[in-house]
């Protein structure tokens, strides 16, 4: 294995939080493979970008060479996560689980080592438990301690339900660390009251307490809130290739560096480089872009893919390419040349009402950059206008 100082630098890239790195060092000493877990609930079919996150950082310890345990909580998702919800999350149907599951596995191995990956269930000890193991677990936390949980907190004050189960969520996850007799569990920063449970669980149970990785939730295409499907401003690992490279490319210039610390196979070092390059005008931040999209083609596609992806986007967008059945519109430059008029206008959209939220939620690009401005007029000129993902419009904007 790498020297511990080498590992440490590994692992702490991106983090946002490491509990606790005294700990942890000590577990690595030993010089014996730590047990890694980290917990999906499949709420959905497809997963995002942002999912991939953490599972980044699983891959980091696999090469490592740590062990990997991919925990799919067809137990625990048909209770319902309460993280960061403001009601109660309706919970799964066991069919509904049980498919998403399966494309949860498709979908992982396309990051993660399938050879170095244990997959496991957590309805395998969940499922045999009954009423007074559940008594027993639930006897282990003081209702005080679960009130101190954001989510709980902010509903309770605001007279919301909490309803009783969505206690018990907790608790199963964490323990599914004492099942599973995790060294270290990661997670979102949103997991974190979840990832402590876990490791007070342990210690309740008499093991050696787990160390918690918390991830940074990647913000989604508007730059603003978490990438989340519920929000329209994801990016799903199995879209078309010329989908991902477009909306890779459709991030802000600010954006794009998070998503290269986050997200790139690029050493730190490396990315500075880049960074530094493009501050210095020696890169256009538009070919930095291009690059990370490329990336993330080739990785859940193939580098052919990523090369096709590219010259359709540059086709298109940088050559100023439309396909032939776009509709032309003509408006003068002034009240006519804002986006919700022009979109209104030119028949995208049925109102301006419908244009400004399209464009709240990262729909509209102008010469193939994203355009969050609903209010501002178009300059006069000729404009290559993308609405959503398959709506175009030559527009000419007259003096």
């Amino acid at each position: 294995m790498m020297d511990i100082d080498r590992q440490m630098a590994v692992i702490k890239r991106g983090v946002a939080e490491l509990i606790d790195e005294k700990e942890l060092r000590k577990k690595l000493e030993r010089g014996t493979p730590l047990r890694v877990k980290v917990g999906f609930d499949p709420t959905a079919p497809d997963l995002h970008l942002g999912h991939t996150v953490v599972m980044h950082k699983m891959r980091h310890f696999q090469e490592l060479g740590h062990q990997i345990i991919f925990l799919i909580g067809d137990f625990t998702g048909r209770i319902g996560d309460p993280s960061g919800r403001s009601e109660t999350r309706p919970p799964l149907t066991e069919e509904q689980v049980i498919a998403n599951a399966e494309t949860y596995k498709k979908q992982v191995f396309k990051i993660l080592d399938p050879e170095k990956t244990i997959v496991e269930f957590n309805s395998h000890w969940l499922g045999k438990m009954d009423a007074s193991d559940f008594i027993r677990l639930a006897s282990s936390y003081t209702v005080a301690r679960m009130m101190e949980r954001d989510d709980f907190e902010k509903r309770f004050r605001e007279q919301r339900p909490i309803s009783i189960h969505e206690f018990i969520y907790p608790l199963c996850q964490g323990y599914d660390s004492v099942a599973l007799k995790a060294d270290v569990e990661m997670g979102g920063t949103d997991q974190k009251f979840n990832l402590l449970v876990g490791r007070n669980l342990q210690a309740h149970y008499g093991m050696e307490s787990q160390c918690i990785l918390t991830m940074p939730l990647l913000e989604g295409l508007d730059g603003v809130r978490k990438m989340s499907k519920s929000y329209g401003n994801y990016i799903g690992i199995d879209e078309a290739p010329s989908e991902i490279f477009g909306k890779v490319m459709a991030i802000s210039d600010d954006l794009m560096w998070r998503y290269y610390e986050l997200l790139s196979s690029k050493s730190l070092e490396d990315i500075a480089g880049l960074k530094e390059d493009v501050a210095r005008g020696r890169v256009h931040p538009k070919a930095a872009k291009e690059m990370l999209a490329h990336e993330m083609v080739s990785r859940y596609h193939s580098e052919k893919d990523a090369d096709e992806a590219r010259q359709g986007f540059n086709a298109v967008f940088a050559s100023g390419g439309v396909p032939d059945d776009a509709p032309c519109h003509t408006c003068a430059q002034g009240d006519d040349s804002t986006p919700p008029a022009f979109l209104e206008a030119a028949g995208l959209v049925k109102s301006r009402g419908e244009a400004k939220r399209l464009i709240k939620e990262g729909a509209l690009s102008v010469d193939g950059q994203r355009c969050d401005d609903a209010l501002s007029p178009l300059a006069a000129g000729e404009y290559v206008i993308k609405l959503g993902k398959k709506r175009f419009l030559r527009l000419t904007v007259t003096a």
